[in-house]
């Protein structure tokens, strides 16, 4: 599966490079979710709320009762989880409260896994330098994604998995690490960071991995057309 993002920062849609410099602004929340009305998911990321300076909560809530979305940023609680699932979120995204200081915070997600429901939650395992990172990716720890899959499999349905050493800067991803992380895990998983070809595309498609895009899509690089041909299912 193809699953476009929308990025939320200080009200607006963005996009980032490397989770630091915004590189580019979408259209209105309204307009960028008509133009992803063909796909089957949309991934939302409230980027104030990842790195703790805010939220976009009006605009999630928005878009969650507009689309099937799974949504992710600033979830430190299971009552924001709860929260986001009674706001209309088909999957809630756990990243930095997934994580201590020196391992996995296993009280934490077993609280969200009950309030929001195993089988809506996913975690992200976003990884620079080939290690985790955490806090909007500023901060990194001791672990590897690679370390850790299978620990986290009892409190989640899936990862999202993101390439920060390529995020949003266009230059393709590191398709042998989403191929080790596919063969640590029966999990559903999601590909993201520095996808920029429909070949990348494919190849993850192949390894039953889905994809989630963002810079290749607001630049115009992958188009929208494209996109939703290759998410068809094959005809009968």
């Amino acid at each position: 599966m193809i699953i476009p993002c929308i990025d939320l920062m200080d009200g607006k849609v963005v996009q980032l490079v490397q989770g630091r410099e915004k590189a580019l602004e979408g259209g209105s929340p309204d307009e960028v979710l008509r133009s992803f009305s063909a796909f089957p998911e949309i991934q939302v990321i409230d980027l104030d709320a990842a790195i703790g300076r805010g939220s976009n909560d009006g605009i999630v809530e928005y878009l969650a009762a507009r689309a099937v979305t799974r949504v992710g940023g600033g979830v430190r609680s299971a009552g924001r989880a709860r929260r986001l699932v009674e706001q209309g979120a088909h999957k809630v995204i756990v990243g930095t409260a997934a994580f201590t200081a020196d391992g996995v915070n296993e009280s934490l997600l077993r609280a969200v896994a009950e309030a929001a429901g195993r089988e809506r939650l996913l975690i992200a395992l976003d990884s620079m330098g080939g290690r985790i990172v955490v806090k909007g990716w500023r901060e990194p720890t001791a672990l590897s994604a690679e370390q850790v899959i299978s620990r986290l499999e009892p409190f989640c349905s899936g990862f999202l998995c993101t390439y920060v050493d390529k995020e949003g800067m266009l230059q393709g991803t590191d398709l042998e690490w989403f191929r080790r992380l596919r063969a640590a895990t029966s999990l559903e998983l999601t590909a993201a960071g520095g996808i920029t070809t429909l070949d990348e595309v494919r190849e993850l498609q192949r390894m039953n991995v889905h994809a989630a895009l963002g810079m290749a899509i607001y630049t115009g690089r992958l188009s929208l057309e494209a996109l939703a041909a290759e998410n068809a299912p094959p005809l009968q």
